[in-house]
């Protein structure tokens, strides 16, 4: 089966529809799938619900979409870098469900290994727990949390192959390995497109049989969400011991 498309619009033919759930991989602004998330924009489906560990920030990933009204919800665990974002929950525009980081990666990795929910402690006592089932086990509360599953996944890697074998890098591993399990289609794009067998098998992190379709993007604009610096030295400092005698 041919699975790699000539472009972001064509990828997702036929999967996009009002109504549905799509997970968007990536950590703040690395590993973001921001050429299929501009396709899905530019399609103009909307009422979405999206899994996402952030929204991106104003104009840039998620925030595209947020931008145009299209998501209708969102799953997620941190937000605070985008000001539209904010202005339409605190309006009462936007759904959000909130979830503590390692619940929400734990929610996606139990969708895509088919468990329908677990148990944690976390957010045991707080609002996080409100309306959830709890349960002892062992003298220790937990609290139970759906599984997710989504029906289209949008994914970004480093290098992949024509089969679907991609391989992520650095920060980009978070999220997009396990949403890449955890939907009826998951559309990767790739900066490094290579033939089969050019990857090492030991370092493939998500298996071809995951993929559905895939992109290559090679020439990509890299962001940085927030950039902090440190001052340069003007001079150095004057060495240890004093002056020459």
């Amino acid at each position: 089966m041919k699975k790699v498309y000539p472009d972001p619009k064509a990828s997702l033919e036929g999967l996009l529809r009002d109504g549905m759930t799509i997970m968007a991989g990536g950590f703040g602004l690395c590993g973001i799938p921001d050429e299929l998330i501009a396709a899905i924009q530019a399609s103009g489906v909307k009422d979405l619900t999206v899994i996402s560990n952030n929204a991106g920030i104003d104009g840039v990933g998620l925030g595209k979409l947020l931008e145009t009204r299209q998501i209708k919800k969102m799953i997620s665990s941190y937000v605070g870098e985008n000001k539209e974002f904010a202005r339409q929950f605190l309006g009462g525009e936007l759904e959000i469900e909130f979830n503590p980081q390692g619940t929400l990666a734990e929610r996606i990795r139990a969708g895509g290994a088919g468990i329908p929910a677990f148990y944690t402690k976390t957010g045991y006592g707080t609002q996080v727990a409100e309306g959830k089932e709890t349960k002892e086990f062992d003298g220790h509360h937990y609290v139970m949390e759906r599984g997710l599953f989504a029906d289209l996944a949008i994914v970004h890697a480093w290098k992949g192959d024509t089969e679907g074998n991609l391989v992520y890098r650095k920060t980009a591993r978070n999220f997009n390995p396990m949403m890449a399990t955890a939907a009826t289609v998951t559309v990767a794009q790739v900066e490094h497109l290579v033939q089969p067998g050019d990857l090492d098998a030991d370092h493939i992190h998500t298996p071809g049989i995951f993929i559905k379709r895939i992109i290559h993007v090679p020439v990509r604009e890299k962001r940085i969400e927030q950039r902090t610096t440190r001052k340069r030295q003007d001079a150095a400092p004057a060495a240890a011991g004093g002056g020459a005698v």
